[in-house]
């Protein structure tokens, strides 16, 4: 239909779909239901697996305005679809008894919408179509999310709260008074009752939907057919592992549910107390919370049923269940604009901005503080599944698939293996046509031959392997939620740590002071502790500016608040409720130094004589405190002394940022060299200021003063310097991980240089390796966003050019020798506001950067996920390992994300490690390899079992005979499924080597290795089956046919003629029979063997004890009824007596058979393929020191025919960092050279949109 008809919904957002409008139509109705009654239901089938199809062969396409149906596709790599049915919302049930406003805004279909400017109202507002009178707005549910009809923009829309679109200002004006019934009421019906329903379904429904699994129809279609042909025992074999299989996966998902369910359950319905608009306070059940409402938050505290944002009041949260970090935090109120003293009021409200000021659901209300009897009130912002912790568990419930190459190819190679049946299958109907079969026998034969070549045990076989590879990472503490994701984690080839916690010792020691009197620095102390510092602002501000709070008595916060704050040995107490109730300005903390500390002498300080007018009492009052912001890198708190007439402020933070907002008078000179000495130590330095504030200043006023009124003109006080140490593990991992070939990058919220000289202790920057620091500039008075290039160990020289030529990074050249540039590695460092200045001006040298970038400091958590897909970009295995407090999005976002946190944020986390120790990162990888190596060895297994077998029953009806019945039972079930589930059991190798494996089942060495074993088996099969016709005994087999020549023979055949005359029908025993069936046999054995890689890994197979004695005791077996005919066994297995002589030239086709498959795997394939590729790889076809994994190049030509292999390594490598490593050894603009700025250009030129420019 008309182009217009596809719209966009969610533009621009991760859920991003396209949506087509549909209506039902009868006539198409009529024909499927026809085609449903002819196909015997096949068809209903199909279209309850393609929603696509079944939209489009029931219903006709319609304007989306006046749908009856709405087909959904994801704009993502993965295109899926949805349907879902437009249902009417009909509003003439609900007359609303509301203000006028309200009413006029009901006529107008803006009533949802929250927000009271006109013009945001048409941009937001949910507006009813054509008929405004009729009072129905048309709306479909997808996802757990309502899309309403919007008229403005023509297109569905989700509801949004008041998270979008409302400024501070409104928030205060417009919406604190809370909502009237009858707006209640009307919001209740528009956005549902709030909660974050997780419907555990019935065991019924979960059993259909499990049942109708494609894979599940075609093994019930396996079962009919074998059923029909009298193979009873093994249908019924397969009828118990799909039983088996349909119930534990049942278990498991229901587990699942159930404990989701739990987890969302606890805040499910509380009785909360909400203010109406007449300021009367009304209790009702969370369930009925609507955007809007003015919920009341209890002294006590409470677990948040919703997003709300803080404007009366203080909370003390523990927000662990959202960021992993059990610490407390405080939230304030929301700035109010109006009564500011600089006005900010188009300031628009953002949850995510302002979360110092938003209390989200599922966190938990410790306690509330409350000021001059007034209540703590929050205006609900968001509901249900649009909350922050509606959106977590909306991502549990609704997760992306793993698009990994490995499944991919599984898909691609079954079709394959249909496509083979689909050969067998026609040879078949010919080969039956022509010797004159009956039509019954043909059609069960022919699709015998499908059932063979897929094996209905492969999805059982294939998850084996992952379910052991779980189960060893539980015992080394690793718990993981998304078992698909081990086998990806085979693959990362670079690693993300954050710093703090991570690498280094989670908390922080005081290493020392340094303080600075008239603008220069004194010289370092150690001791804060003391008299002499006692009543000084130094110390003032260590003892109020901070976030800590008492909690059952316990002092409680920020560890570096702590730290801090223990150093100083003050008391900190907090007033009661009686008392913040009885006196009208109480100040809520009060800090104090202990007794001891206090000198009896007045103080020698002149300009702090003041203070001390009552000297019996020296106490501190917190009046107002400004959280610290990661995005302003500070915090800030008004204090007054007791006694005291003016208020002082007081501010600590980034030593750059505090530095910036003092008077430039009282910041010393050598700052900045001071900084960079303790900062190249590694240690952390946060710098203090402090200022007297005016006298006009009141209490009430502080409350509403905006913080930029506050942080400003400051004077600078000195640094307090942090050690943190490096954990004990950390160097020893980082080192494997490197000889592993395995790229290591920090991402850290701390300082650049800390970061550097944390990076160079571990090992991640070598002592000889060259770091580049990238300082990007934005665009400011109409000049252009550029990049200041410095040499980090030179930045202290900057004004000494000179000096730096001397140290000047070598510039590569076209001629230099591989060697050379070996010897010159370097590494690109940066902050938060570079890598977003480059990522939006520089997206030409994101790439380049990502190649080499090394540390990334003062990362804000959405820029640490920006860097996981930049670095996926370029075709990068990423892993992520971080403590949980500000990663969740990164370690979403990456390939294996590994939380060092118990606690429950690592549901964002497809891994968990239980000790917060890296370690875990090199065994996860070493078991992620085992694992895809497994999934490789199991694949590659089930394909030989399909092909051996589908060529043993081809061979076989080419003389219009079979296999047997407890010939397939014997081997589908004693062989098949006991080789499959014990040769898993492999464990991983015990270190990570530089080896990677490949990524998918298309590779060279996996095609090779799978089509020589092929080749070698249909060979010796056919061997034998030509072979055994040669032989001067054989002839047709029938009933008295007496090969063997003995009496022992002609006594076994007399015994049980009866049985023989009904098998004939099948014609299943013959001597090709015979031959073939012990042939195949232990074929499925050797390619075992031949398949169950060990080194590098995975442990030897020798070490896998059950499969050692599975593959013995079945050699054994075989053998044993091969040379030693049982006549019990023979019966069962329908094998005819053959010449003892045959017999060990079976035994001796077998042996060859085993030499060669063994010799061409282990042999050839990984001595003599696998090392001419990595030779290749090494004599630097495009070698690059710490990028290129050698793996890679077997899977560049994987693709090609193997005739000329080899000769497909001229191509370009398929990795995009691989290709960018081999263009940038030989260009001489790169890397930049120190002191040079590149500069973004407005206009494209050929060779990029960057200019470098020397600076002179």
């Amino acid at each position: 239909m008309d182009k217009e008809e596809r719209k966009i919904i969610n533009q621009g957002q991760e859920d991003e779909m396209e949506i087509y409008g549909y209506n039902l139509s009868r006539w198409k109705l009529a024909i499927v239901s026809l085609g449903v009654i002819c196909t015997g239901g096949f068809l209903l089938l199909l279209l309850y697996w393609m929603p696509e199809w079944r939209v489009k062969a029931t219903c006709v396409r319609a304007a989306i305005k006046d749908c009856e149906v709405v087909l959904l596709r994801t704009t993502d790599e993965f295109k899926m679809w949805f349907c879902a049915k437009i249902r009417i919302l009909s509003l003439e049930t609900h007359p609303v008894s509301s203000p006028k406003s309200m009413s006029n805004k009901l006529s107008n279909g803006h009533a949802v919408c929250l927000i009271e400017n006109p013009t945001e109202e048409n941009r937001h507002g949910i507006s009813k179509y054509s008929q405004a009178e009729s009072q129905q707005i048309r709306y479909f549910t997808h996802h757990s999310v309502k899309y309403f009809w919007n008229d403005t923009i023509h297109n569905f829309d989700f509801l949004k709260g008041l998270d979008e679109g409302v400024s501070c200002t409104s928030i205060y004006e417009k919406h604190s008074a809370g909502l009237t019934k009858g707006m209640h009421a009307y919001r209740k019906l528009l956005y549902g009752v709030n909660e974050i329903a997780v419907k555990v379904p019935s065991v019924f429904k979960l059993l259909i939907k499990e049942v109708l699994n494609p894979f599940y129809i075609f093994q019930l279609f396996s079962v009919i057919l074998w059923s029909t042909d009298e193979y009873y025992y093994y249908a019924l074999a397969i009828v118990v592992m799909s039983i088996v299989s349909i119930v534990s996966s049942l278990y498991s998902i229901r587990k699942q549910y159930v404990m989701l369910h739990d987890m969302v359950a606890t805040h499910s319905t509380v009785r909360v107390s909400v203010c109406r608009v007449n300021e009367e306070i009304e209790e009702i059940f969370s369930t009925d919370l609507v955007p809007g409402d003015v919920m009341v938050i209890p002294l006590n505290g409470t677990i948040m049923p919703c997003d709300a944002v803080l404007i009366n009041g203080t909370c003390i949260v523990n927000e662990s269940m959202l960021t992993g970090e059990s610490v407390p935090v405080t939230k304030t109120n929301l700035p109010n604009p109006s009564v500011d003293v600089k006005g900010i009021g188009d300031e628009l409200y953002n949850p995510e901005t302002h979360k110092r000021h938003t209390l989200f659901c599922g966190t938990t209300v410790i306690q509330t503080r409350f000021y001059t009897g007034e209540l703590v009130k929050a205006i609900v912002v968001r509901t249900g599944f649009s909350t922050s912790k509606g959106q977590l568990v909306r991502s549990i419930l609704y997760p992306k698939p793993t698009d990994f190459k490995l499944y991919r190819d599984a898909y691609l190679f079954l079709l394959c293996l249909v496509a083979v049946a689909g050969i067998g299958f026609v040879y078949t109907i010919i080969n039956s046509i022509l010797n004159e079969v009956q039509v019954g026998v043909i059609i069960i034969e022919s699709l015998d031959i499908i059932t063979i070549t897929v094996p209905p045990a492969l999805p059982a076989a294939m998850t084996a392997g992952i379910v052991y590879a779980q189960r060893r990472l539980k015992k080394i503490g690793i718990f993981c939620i998304s078992p698909q994701r081990i086998n990806i984690c085979g693959q990362l080839n670079l690693v993300c740590f954050d710093k703090t916690g991570t690498l280094t010792e989670d908390g922080l020691d005081l290493w020392g002071i340094q303080r600075v009197e008239n603008a220069r620095f004194l010289s370092p102390e150690e001791n804060v502790c003391n008299e002499m510092l006692v009543k000084s602002q130094f110390v003032a501000c260590l003892a109020t500016c901070h976030s800590l709070t008492k909690i059952e008595g316990v002092l409680s916060g920020d560890p570096l608040d702590l730290k801090m704050f223990e150093a100083i040995g003050w008391i900190l107490e907090e007033a009661t409720e009686e008392e913040t109730a009885l006196h009208n300005r109480i100040m809520p903390t009060v800090v104090r130094p202990p007794k001891q500390l206090l000198p009896e002498s007045t103080p020698a300080g002149n300009q702090e004589m003041e203070l001390f007018e009552l000297p019996a009492i020296y106490e501190i009052g917190i009046v107002r405190q400004f959280p610290f912001s990661s995005a302003l890198q500070r915090m800030s708190v008004v204090a007054r002394v007791l006694g005291d007439k003016k208020m002082d402020a007081y501010m600590k933070g980034a030593p750059e940022v505090i530095a910036s907002l003092c008077k430039p008078e009282t910041v010393p000179v050598d700052f900045q060299n001071v900084l960079e000495d303790f900062t190249k130590q590694g240690f952390r330095v946060i710098a203090l200021a402090h200022r007297k504030l005016e006298a006009k200043l009141t209490w009430h006023k502080v409350q509403n003063i905006s913080r930029d009124a506050i942080e400003n003109n400051m004077d600078f006080m000195g640094l307090i310097i942090m050690q943190n140490k490096l954990k004990q593990e950390t160097p020893a991992v980082l080192e494997d991980l490197h000889k592993a070939n395995i790229r290591t990058v920090m991402v850290t919220g701390d300082n650049m240089l800390t970061a550097v000289s944390v990076a160079r202790d571990c090992g991640m920057i070598l002592p000889q390796d060259k770091v580049i620091i990238a300082e990007a500039l934005p665009p400011k008075d109409g000049k252009v966003a550029k990049i200041n290039w410095h040499y980090a160990d030179s930045l202290t020289q900057c004004s000494h050019p000179s000096a730096i030529a001397s140290e000047a990074i070598p510039v590569k050249l076209v001629h230099d020798s591989l060697e050379d540039l070996q010897m010159t590695r370097y590494h690109f460092a940066m902050n938060g506001k570079s890598f977003s200045v480059i990522l939006e001006h520089f997206q030409d040298l994101v790439p380049k950067l990502m190649l080499h970038g090394t540390v990334f400091a003062r990362m804000a958590p959405d820029q640490k996920t920006q860097l996981i897909e930049a670095l996926q970009n370029v075709d990068y295995f990423v892993g992520m390992c971080g403590d949980g407090a500000n990663d969740c999005g990164a370690l979403k976002r990456a390939h294996g994300g590994i939380s060092l946190s118990e606690l429950e944020a690592s549901v964002a986390s497809p891994f968990t490690s239980k000790t917060p120790s890296i370690s875990c990162v090199p065994n996860l990888i070493r078991e992620g390899r085992a694992a895809l190596i497994t999934s490789f060895c199991v694949f590659k297994f089930m394909a030989l079992y399909s092909i051996i077998q589908y060529f043993s029953v081809t061979l076989l009806y080419s003389i219009l005979s079979n296999l047997g019945d407890f010939q397939f039972l014997f081997i589908d079930l004693a062989i098949i499924l006991v080789v499959v589930f014990t040769m898993s059991l492999n464990p991983a190798w015990k270190e990570l080597v530089a080896q990677r494996p490949p990524s998918g089942l298309i590779s060279g060495a996996l095609l090779f290795s799978v089509l020589s074993q092929i080749i070698i088996c249909i060979g010796f099969q056919s061997l034998g089956f030509f072979w055994v016709k040669q032989q001067p005994w054989y002839e047709v087999w029938h009933p008295k046919s007496d090969a063997c020549n003995t009496t022992g023979s002609l006594l076994w055949n007399s015994s049980h003629l009866d049985n023989e005359t009904e098998l004939d029908e099948h014609n299943i025993q013959n001597y090709e029979n015979t031959t073939v069936f012990f042939i195949s046999s232990f074929q499925y054995l050797i390619v075992a063997i031949a398949f169950s890689k060990g080194k590098p890994f995975r442990q030897p197979c020798y070490k896998n004890y059950f499969f050692v004695f599975s593959v013995i005791f079945l050699y054994v077996f075989i053998l044993f009824i091969m040379l030693y005919p049982v006549a019990s066994v023979d019966q069962v297995l329908q094998i005819v007596c053959v010449p003892y002589q045959w017999r060990v030239t079976m035994l001796i086709i077998v042996l060859v058979n085993a030499f060669v498959s063994i010799t061409v795997e282990s042999f050839f394939l990984d001595m003599v393929l696998w090392k001419v590729v990595f030779n290749r790889d090494k004599q630097g076809e495009y070698r690059f020191s710490t990028t290129q994994p050698p793996q890679e190049s077997v899977d560049r030509w994987g693709k090609c025919c193997l005739p000329w292999a080899l000769g497909c390594g001229k191509k370009t490598p398929k990795a995009k960092y691989m290709y960018l490593a081999q263009e940038l050894l030989v260009d001489p603009e790169w890397p930049p050279k120190p002191q040079t700025t590149t500069e973004a250009k407005g206009l494209v030129k050929e060779n990029g949109s960057c200019q470098i420019i020397t600076i002179t």
